[in-house]
């Protein structure tokens, strides 16, 4: 009698169980973790019952009328995916780092899951990584993640590209707290994005255009910023300093209350650099703020500024090997001389407010709109007689470069899964640019406007051990009229594996994607320019394969990746008058490259990881009719693009310390000085950074962090020397935050 009591009490439980589940989620530090996603599946079936969003305190309250076996998944960007029965009516769910086939991530599918069902390439830096790395802009951190070369016009602050898998520095799309924030056309300047605050970095390799849009050729990058989980506020503040008069003070308030969430920062950078004119100051205020309206609505408001000072001294030293220049009468005078008078100054703002709503059960719909403005002046007063070159006598002239643009819109997400094996997104954006760009001290400056209207669509399927992603998207623009873009990936686990031997996965994929042209490409006018109202998007046809092979329980991973990549529809300037060289912007050029990528992940130890690399790169120029330097001409590779390259970043990240060693090493690449010194080549070269963390008591920590820790004297980009060893080290406090 007292069993059969106890079943029939247990029977009527369970709905009560089912009906009202609270779930708590925190990181391994016992931290909340607001933002991940809870999903509440009948066990038998993987049915989804009810899914939430868990709120400022980390917490989310699901609700059904399902009274079987149940179970609850979570889903944490950063994390691994977490599955647990439903036991009580109160859980709380501890999350752990993870290898990278379980890291959680959201910029392959922009939807979590796991990496190994992402359909793509990504590697990721997360908060506590970025922390113990301390890079100043984008570029110190994704110089060590794989596929990526990093071109910077030496100093701090120097005009700085990225080349993944042969495409060009504008085939990358870079996206900051859901907002775009290249210029239209794709141009983007990785030496000036700061990192403070940024809670996690995304890195996609491969075209992404079917859920990104323009720009996303070859990869996209997404940075977030830090989110306030304390309920106690957290103020955190420090200060560092090193050679080259180099001083960075920062500041932050973040908490979570109730409802809300917040997090008010700001920072100042500032560096007199080691060469002539090589200054560079940033400042950087922001604001991060979300509020719980109900059980299934939040709220997010995020506001970024920054602005930014750099020296200009252009290209005057090359790789040691600086030649004499010929001048009228035979003779030769002596190398450049950095310019010392030329600099620049970025301004820009972006806004965004984003409702998400988590209902009814198995749907999540995302609005949000979106402001980026983007100031940027280069002003060289007097120019400089004795910057002269063989090809073009004088070439530093007076100048001021002045661009002004803005990019506003509105996106609609919606999610549905329809079981734990089936998830589809679709959405809409409308996005206007409006710019005004070029030097007023040569003619007008070009102003142009276009609107965009974009509809994209995708598919995820999950049979047995094949996944299928498949979508597209399609662009009505007022200025090149409508493109479409597909993509499908496809990922088989043919082997499950024992212990050693822990999972074998084959990839494959194929994608196309374009990149709108730059304002000035589009609508430049009289007196220099024609324009052209209807040229076209540049273009990838995309496709990979790749084998992913576990080994001791998913410790390790080990991938090889084939890529293959034909751009077409390039933009080039022809000359279309060869009495006043007036020309205009059309599409002519192609090129190809094809490579492999082959990249260790290693998760050690439950706290130490390690990301290596290996990549090589065949490329070729296969028609350009107009090439402005030899290094362009049709059979030559493609400018900056070596065959070899590799990286590595080992991580450390422990309770009381934590350290990085980061290494970049590239080979030679084709460059050119392009005024005519005879130089077609950049040498290669190694760097190695590397940093660390200490906690004093749990209130105040120190930290170091070491650039070109070998003190090697090379050129990323010809002309420009890279900076040789240079240091900060500070201290960091930290007051409330329980």
């Amino acid at each position: 009698m007292r069993i059969f009591s106890v079943a029939l009490l247990a029977l009527f439980s369970l709905p009560a169980f089912a009906a009202d589940v609270t779930v708590k989620v925190v990181d391994p530090d016992s931290a909340a973790v607001i933002g991940a996603q809870v999903l509440l599946l009948a066990a038998h079936n993987g049915r989804i019952l009810a899914s939430e969003i868990t709120s400022a305190g980390g917490s989310a309250t699901l609700r059904t009328s399902f009274s079987g076996p149940s179970e609850i998944r979570v889903l944490a960007p950063g994390f691994a995916a977490e599955t647990i029965s439903v036991s009580s009516a109160e859980l709380t769910v501890t999350l752990r780092l993870a290898t990278a086939a379980e890291n959680v991530v959201v910029s392959g599918t922009r939807t979590p899951v796991p990496g190994e069902a992402a359909g793509a390439d990504i590697d990721t830096l997360s908060g506590q990584q970025l922390i113990t790395m301390q890079p100043v802009v984008a570029a110190d951190a994704v110089r060590f993640l794989p596929g990526a070369i990093v071109n910077a016009a030496g100093q701090h602050g120097g005009l700085t590209s990225l080349f993944v898998r042969g495409g060009e520095s504008r085939y990358n799309k870079v996206i900051v707290d859901g907002v775009t924030i290249n210029e239209p056309g794709g141009t983007f300047d990785f030496g000036t994005l700061p990192m403070d605050q940024t809670e996690r970095m995304e890195f996609v390799r491969g075209a992404q255009s079917t859920l990104y849009g323009s720009d996303a050729m070859t990869s996209m990058m997404q940075l977030w910023t830090r989110t306030g989980n304390t309920p106690v506020p957290e103020l955190l503040f420090g200060a560092d300093g090193g050679n080259f008069t180099t001083a960075h003070g920062y500041a932050s308030l973040a908490g979570a209350r109730g409802r809300f969430d917040y997090n008010l920062f700001g920072s100042q950078f500032n560096t007199q650099g080691a060469y002539v004119n090589n200054a560079y100051s940033d400042s950087l205020e922001g604001a991060n703020v979300g509020a719980a309206l109900n059980r299934s609505t939040s709220l997010r408001v995020r506001v970024r500024h920054s602005n930014s000072h750099s020296g200009v001294p252009g290209e005057w030293s090359f790789n040691g090997n600086d030649p004499l220049v010929p001048i009228g009468d035979g003779s030769t005078i002596a190398p450049l001389a950095p310019d010392q008078a030329d600099w620049s100054q970025l301004n820009n703002l972006l806004g965004s407010v984003e409702l998400a709503v988590a209902a009814p059960n198995g749907w999540h719909h995302r609005f949000s709109g979106f402001d980026y403005l983007y100031r940027y002046s280069e002003l060289n007063v007097n120019g400089d007689p004795d910057r002269v070159s063989p090809l073009f006598g004088q070439f530093d002239f007076p100048s001021h470069e002045v661009d002004h643009i803005n990019r506003a819109g509105f996106e609609y997400q919606g999610d549905y899964s329809e079981r734990s094996w089936a998830h589809t997104t679709f959405g809409y954006r409308v996005e206007n640019e409006n710019g005004f760009v070029g030097n007023v001290d040569y003619g007008p400056q070009t102003h142009g406007q276009r609107l965009s209207n974009d509809a994209y669509a995708q598919q995820q399927i999950t049979w047995k051990t094949l996944n299928v992603i498949a979508g597209g998207r399609f662009v009505h623009n007022s200025a090149f009229g409508n493109t479409g873009v597909p993509r499908v990936a496809l990922a088989w686990q043919v082997l499950h594996g024992g212990e050693i031997l822990s999972g074998t996965r084959l990839r494959f994929s194929y994608a196309t994607g374009f990149k709108e042209p730059r304002l000035e490409e589009t609508f430049a006018g009289p007196p220099y320019t024609q324009p052209n109202l209807s040229l076209k998007p540049e273009r990838v046809r995309a496709f990979e394969a790749g084998l992913q092979q576990l080994f001791l329980n998913g410790k390790y991973e080990l991938n090889a990746t084939y890529f293959n990549n034909l751009f077409r529809d390039q933009i080039n300037y022809v000359t279309v008058d060869p009495v006043t060289f007036v020309g205009e912007y059309v599409n002519v050029n192609e090129a190809f490259a094809q490579g492999a990528e082959i990249a260790l992940r290693a998760k050690i130890l439950s706290r130490l990881l390690l990301d290596s690399a290996y990549t090589y790169t065949s490329s070729q120029y296969l028609d350009n009719p107009a090439p402005i330097d030899p290094t362009y001409n049709p059979g030559q590779p493609l400018l900056r693009r070596p065959k070899h390259s590799a990286t590595t970043l080992l991580t450390y990240l422990g309770s009381r310390w934590g350290a990085n060693l980061g290494g970049s090493f590239v080979g030679r690449r084709s460059d050119s000085d392009f005024f005519g010194f005879g130089i077609d080549h950049a040498a290669g070269y190694a760097r190695v950074d590397l940093g660390g963390w200490y906690a004093v008591t749990s209130r105040v920590t120190t930290y170091i962090n070491v650039e070109n820790a070998l003190d090697r004297r090379y050129n990323e980009v010809v002309g420009y020397p890279a900076m040789p060893i240079n240091f900060r080290g500070g201290f960091r406090f930290r007051i409330g935050g329980e």
